[in-house]
């Protein structure tokens, strides 16, 4: 088992887990998902669910440690899309097993990938039987001590890939374990179930589109893996290129793409874009990666053709030219099978969607040789075949291959096009299209297009009436900053520094930015790793506005969002720059905003993370009560915190917030130093509450403010009392 589990392949490279194994992000999901979703649209919702959630991260040799602690004594059932590293996670808990580091309680793992078990559907066979085809080392063990004394493990991985009719109504014998014979789907489901070998431990993984065909009474945990977050993301890269200088070149690269950025969470497309661009450095030696999305995907396109060659057609490597001229046939056909399904925003078709583009599935030495890594097979509710390309952005990839013969006519109506589609699917054609009439993008698929030209007017015309577009039509900020991503699939970069321009800029920009535009404003502050020391949004835009620019907050050190307009929804997104592995917030203005007690329940979560740097939040005059007074009381006992400047003023948070918050100045852990009260409708129970603060030894209290509030005489005789022990109060007002 341990050589069987320690040698993986990435792409069409075979290596060993240890050398390039990154943590995978993976935790507990909700079986009720199931039923809804689509692996397809799943892949940005991953991406944004792994750079938000709170769900705390399992292990994937945790996974029948906290199934027993459920518990249960049901299945374990694991979900990811394609190429987010389950078959991974598999080895990688087989691996240390073999090796003796954990599970150790478990005597025999038995790893059965439904890839091969398809092979075996054609005979009856007993458990022990069925076990033997992949493990003959198992003949002449003592059955009754395996199965009756020993704790097995069995994992079933890939139910996506599964030709096994599955009915889980089907009844199973015990028997069936050594002396009866069975259909493979009656074994499974038997094991599944726990009526062939209660006492085994079953864990299967699959796509989210085929995880519904086990039903969830038979399931004790349900995991889900979502792939590398961010912090992953760069071990990944540094631990695969070993040159620090390239990693770190590569890494700031793809953050500058949100797409790129977004499928590489998903470990097989880091393992591409790393490949990539390790060969464009190498054969450059650029300064600068200078490569668009499209040349990307071009690259992509190369590679596949590469390994179809190699794999399928047992031809060596050859120059790629050659490869695109033998394989244009089949790449026209999926370019118009890709086209033919956009314009009816399709992203699943039918085998006689396929056959319609002239694709015949039948043939396996075209089918499963090139498209095999494209296409995955998913069966729907019925027994129809359904098929989708296996990263969506390759379907708006091909389409344009088909189109590229009249290119330059089309890309002032393309772009008119997709600004009047309101689900934005013609966005990513919109760009490959652009990126494809570069000379750079041309050279790379030569052998694919017959004819090349100079397209370097048309590239000027287009590119300023995408300017024309953002300036002078009401479109949605998705087609804003769209239209800006096609301007750097252009390699126009003019929108992008006259931005860098306003924002690193003391002087007052020279125009008010529309709605949309300062969408593309935070696009570009984060795509640029630039810090900026403040952030201002009255300097660029209109009041209606500012909510469009709170993303900043993870690029800066100072924001001044006060009387800004916002609610408590804009809460969230400081939260999550607050807990950001790369937090650089120092100070915080969010005063005359309505926030209400929900938000800053939303930003308890920052404040308490061990990431956060904020020292000073204003939050005078939003809407609070002392129910606020509650969760930001806890953040100040927190061990991580660091505020030591907090502003409460023109609040309603009475003399009960101010209790709350006293009991936790006393915390060793609160930092704080400056606290402000004006208008709070206090008495003078809150002086004894503060009073009881000040003479507490360890309280760092320098200045207090409590003016404007009915404090009277009785009030200020008890903060006395307070100031004559102990105190470091140094201002109050």
């Amino acid at each position: 088992m341990q050589k069987k589990a320690e040698r993986i392949f990435e792409g069409k490279e075979e290596a060993h887990l240890k050398a390039v194994y990154t943590e995978l992000f993976i935790t507990e999901g909700d079986m009720k998902e199931v039923h809804q979703e689509h692996e397809i649209l799943k892949i940005d919702d991953a991406f944004t669910k792994n750079k938000q959630t709170q769900d705390k991260p399992i292990k994937c040799n945790d996974i029948f440690i906290l199934l027993r602690e459920n518990n249960e004594t049901k299945i374990v059932l694991t979900k990811g899309v394609a190429g987010v590293g389950k078959t991974v996670s598999v080895h990688k808990f087989i691996l240390d097993w073999a090796a003796g580091d954990t599970n150790q309680d478990i005597h025999c793992v038995f790893l059965l990938p439904f890839r091969e078990i398809n092979l075996m559907t054609n005979k009856d066979f007993s458990l022990h039987e069925l076990l033997l085809e992949f493990y003959p080392e198992l003949e002449g063990l003592e059955k009754t001590k395996l199965y009756k004394e020993c704790k097995l493990v069995f994992i079933f991985d890939g139910l996506d890939e599964s030709r096994l009719a599955l009915n889980f109504k089907t009844r199973t014998s015990p028997r069936a374990i050594v002396e009866e014979r069975s259909s493979v789907d009656v074994l499974f489901t038997g094991l599944v179930k726990g009526k062939l070998l209660p006492s085994a431990l079953v864990w299967v993984t699959s796509r989210p589109a085929a995880a519904n065909q086990i039903p969830p009474q038979y399931v004790g945990l349900f995991t889900e893996v979502r792939g590398f977050t961010d912090q992953q993301k760069e071990e990944y890269f540094r631990k695969r290129i070993t040159d620090e200088t390239q990693a770190s070149r590569i890494i700031s690269h793809i953050k500058t793409s949100r797409s790129l950025y977004i499928m590489c969470h998903i470990p097989v497309f880091c393992w591409i874009t790393a490949k990539v661009l390790l060969d464009i450095l190498n054969e450059t030696n650029a300064e600068n990666i200078s490569t668009t999305l499209t040349e990307m995907y071009i690259h992509f396109l190369l590679i596949q053709m590469d390994m179809k060659n190699q794999k399928y057609d047992d031809q060596e490597e050859r120059e790629s030219t050659k490869n695109l001229d033998s394989n244009s046939p089949m790449i026209l056909k999926l370019a118009k099978l890709a086209f033919e399904q956009l314009k009816q925003e399709n992203i699943v078709f039918y085998e006689k969607d396929l056959k319609a583009c002239g694709i015949d599935v039948s043939k396996d030495t075209e089918f499963t040789g090139m498209i095999a890594e494209i296409f995955k097979k998913e069966k729907g509710l019925h027994e129809k075949k359904v098929f989708c390309f296996v990263l969506l952005s390759l379907q708006f990839f091909f389409d344009k291959t088909e189109e590229n013969v009249t290119l330059q006519e089309l890309l002032q109506k393309a772009v008119d096009k997709a600004m009047k589609s309101k689900r934005g699917h013609l966005d990513l054609f919109l760009r490959f299209l652009m990126g494809i009439t570069l000379e750079s993008s041309q050279n790379l698929l030569q052998g694919l297009i017959t004819h090349t030209e100079d397209t370097t007017e048309s590239i000027r015309q287009t590119t300023e009436h995408i300017k024309q577009v953002q300036d002078r039509y009401s479109i949605s900020d998705e087609a804003t900053v769209n239209l800006f991503y096609c301007l750097l699939e252009l390699k126009d970069h003019s929108l992008y520094e006259e931005i860098q321009r306003h924002l690193s800029s003391d002087a007052h920009p020279g125009r008010k930015l529309s709605s949309s535009m300062c969408s593309v404003v935070t696009t570009v502050l984060l795509m640029s790793e630039k810090v900026l020391d403040e952030f201002n949004p009255k300097r660029f835009t209109l009041q209606q506005n500012y909510k469009r620019l709170i993303p900043a907050v993870r690029c800066c050190r100072k924001a001044l969002f006060d009387g800004c307009g916002l609610d408590e929804t804009c809460c969230e997104t400081v939260s999550l720059a607050l807990q950001s592995s790369d937090a650089h917030l120092t100070e915080l203005d969010l005063g005359s905003n309505h926030l209400q007690d929900s938000g800053v329940k939303l930003l308890y979560d920052g404040l308490k993370s061990s990431h956060c740097q904020l020292n000073t939040l204003r939050l005078y005059g939003c809407n609070l009560t002392a129910q606020s007074c509650e969760s930001l009381s806890s953040a100040l006992q927190s061990s991580n915190s660091v505020l030591r400047d907090l502003d409460l003023s023109n609040n309603d948070l009475q003399d009960s917030g101010v209790k709350l918050l006293s009991d936790r100045l006393k915390s060793p852990n609160c930092q704080l130093e400056i606290l402000r009260f004006s208008i709070c409708n206090l008495t003078a129970q809150s002086c004894e509450s503060l009073s009881s603060v000040l003479q507490y030894s360890n309280s760092v209290l320098r200045e207090l403010d409590l003016s404007n509030n009915d404090l009277q005489d009785s009030g200020v005789k008890l903060l006395s009392d307070g100031l004559k022990r102990n105190c470091q109060l140094e201002i109050l007002r």
